[in-house]
């Protein structure tokens, strides 16, 4: 009789469940990573990649051996660029300084336009003052917008996990490249919130700075 009642419960008990999930799908990113005990923080910036000329930050360290890259002329395979990018409130240069990107990135696909990115964002401005990001992932230059991986970090952003939504904002000149980039980091619940500064916005577990 027992496993009978249990036969006939077992249907009411995945609906629950599925309704649950359902719940929490609706009710956002934020309500997610509540669920998961844990904390969502957005924020978006700009990221000034410059090549060449006056006040360049990508430095190209590495010539690669591989052969040369048949749909990006004067490149070839391996070529390895170290950067310490300007990061800024708004996409123009002068606009306010939030801190920097400084790491790798490398040519990675023999026949694609693919980079293999690998860098540390170091806030200096705004509610994370001090804090860092780790960022690594897959950049296809030619994709209208691309997902890089949150894989740690320090500060607020101490065993962070989450996504990089990347996209070419626009070019400056052909040696300075505008990057958007929209950070979605889940932080452990226990983790104290910083201080919000003027425009951050507060929705429930869910901590949005606006950098519009």
């Amino acid at each position: 009789m027992a496993l009978v009642s249990m036969a006939a419960s077992m249907p009411r008990v995945v609906v629950i469940a599925s309704l649950v999930a359902a719940l929490a799908m609706a009710a956002g990113p934020a309500a997610a990573a509540a669920a998961r005990g844990g904390r969502l923080i957005h924020l978006r910036f700009y990221m000034h990649d410059i090549t060449g000329g006056p006040g360049q930050t990508a430095v190209q360290v590495v010539k690669g051996s591989g052969p040369a890259h048949p749909v990006m002329p004067g490149s070839y395979f391996g070529d390895t660029t170290v950067i310490d990018d300007a990061l800024t409130e708004g996409a123009s240069a002068t606009s306010r300084s939030l801190g920097r990107a400084q790491g790798t990135y490398t040519l990675a696909s023999l026949r694609e336009p693919v980079l293999s990115v690998s860098m540390t964002v170091a806030l200096t401005g705004g509610a994370y003052n001090g804090s860092t990001i780790a960022v690594v992932g897959r950049d296809d230059v030619s994709a209208t917008v691309r997902e890089l991986a949150v894989v740690g970090g320090t500060g607020a952003f101490r065993r962070a996990t989450g996504h990089v939504l990347w996209r070419t904002a626009r070019m400056e000149s052909r040696d300075h490249m505008v990057l958007e980039l929209d950070v979605y980091a889940t932080v452990p619940g226990a983790s104290p919130p910083p201080p919000p500064r003027a425009g951050a916005v507060r929705q429930g577990d869910l901590n949005l700075i606006n950098l519009d």
